[in-house]
């Protein structure tokens, strides 16, 4: 069977095709009396959408969120949240060629091979359109966890990184690669402009920080924090690495190196902490310190440089994709790994809450 939701207490499932009439989510789990609005929820979907700048997909979509169920006079009443965004600009003659035959690195032929025919429109599920619902349900789970602050980033664009002593949040809202580094946020625009003149995409690194997550969320082996994180992550379109605190960093350092020693602290419920490598998580469980992950996203599969490929007869093909495409598919993944970080942690919270009071 096909799974299309995620999450324990606080689930969401996704609905809908990147050229159909629209794409949404419903949401349930969410406890009542939490204040809610479209126009709460539209700024995260704005963070998300397409065609904001000559760096991401040219595709108009508004983006524009209508909540359908589980609200009453501006309240959510515990009932599932029916979430609907239309889809507006499709251009299905686009994507004529690849009918015919499949795009590699993309989901055609995978997707070809599991259920004998496919949505060859924009890819259909496969498509990175389907997170803008993800986008919507996070918006919904930010309202469970008040206490934590969510907050994503592109570290790394082509192989060039930021430079840590660089880095200003501010400027992450402040140009259009959601980068902490001015200076490097100037040079990306080189590198993906080039990128697309080519006809050719580009990959992205990006890292998420959740802070005043409390110690104790998560639990030991089966649902711990760090695998639902890696799970959330992973299912994204496109993503296809995960690390969290020190990531593959940690294989290289010592025992003594790599351990976070602590300390007390003038909180007498929480040590203080010196280092971080465990990305706030240790044995599945929240420490009290940020929790800190890395997504990596691979280069979008859909460029116009001619790749070999067979067709649907299993003859060789070439295939170059026409359309609007991103260059660099990190960029607007920013804002869906904070949607599933919130998500992740709305779903936690509520866990723990339900066993531990």
């Amino acid at each position: 069977m096909s799974y299309n939701s995620f999450g324990h207490m606080f689930r969401f499932s996704t609905w809908g095709e990147s050229h159909g009439p629209a794409i949404g989510a419903m949401v349930d789990g969410t406890p009542p009396g939490l204040d809610i609005s479209e126009a709460y929820i539209q700024p995260f979907m704005d963070a998300r959408k397409p065609g904001q700048s000559k760096y991401t997909t040219q595709r108009k979509e508004p983006d524009q969120v209508k909540i359908l169920s589980g609200i009453f006079e501006g309240k959510t009443t515990g009932t599932p949240i029916s979430l609907m965004i239309e889809n507006v600009d499709q251009r299905s003659k686009d994507y004529s060629e690849v009918a015919k035959s499949y795009r590699p690195g993309h989901a055609d032929y995978s997707y070809d091979a599991k259920y004998g025919f496919r949505d060859y429109r924009g890819g259909g599920r496969s498509s990175a359109r389907e997170t803008a619902s993800r986008v919507a349900a996070g918006a919904v789970a930010r309202l469970i966890i008040p206490e934590v602050d969510v907050i994503a980033y592109v570290c790394e664009l082509g192989g060039d990184r930021i430079d840590p002593a660089n880095f200003d949040a501010a400027q992450i809202t402040q140009n259009p690669f959601f980068c902490p580094d001015a200076q490097a946020a100037k040079r990306w625009e080189t590198l993906v402009d080039d990128a697309r003149k080519a006809g050719s995409s580009l990959g992205a690194i990006v890292e998420c920080r959740a802070v005043g997550v409390p110690a104790g969320w998560g639990a030991p082996l089966y649902a711990k924090l760090d695998s639902e994180l890696a799970s959330a992550m992973m299912s994204i379109n496109a993503v296809k690495a995960f690390e969290i605190g020190a990531g593959f960093e940690a294989a290289r350092l010592s025992g003594e190196s790599n351990a976070d020693p602590m300390r007390p602290s003038d909180d007498t419920d929480n040590p203080e902490f010196m280092s971080n490598n465990a990305g706030g998580i240790a044995g599945g469980i929240s420490t009290g310190q940020p929790v800190i992950c890395r997504v990596a996203f691979k280069p979008t599969s859909s460029i116009l440089k001619p790749v070999d490929t067979i067709d649907s007869d299993g003859n060789a093909a070439q295939i170059s994709t026409k359309g609007r495409h991103d260059p660099c598919v990190g960029i607007r993944g920013t804002p869906v790994v904070e949607a599933m970080m919130a998500i992740v942690m709305a779903d936690q919270k509520l866990m723990h809450r339900a066993q531990c009071g």
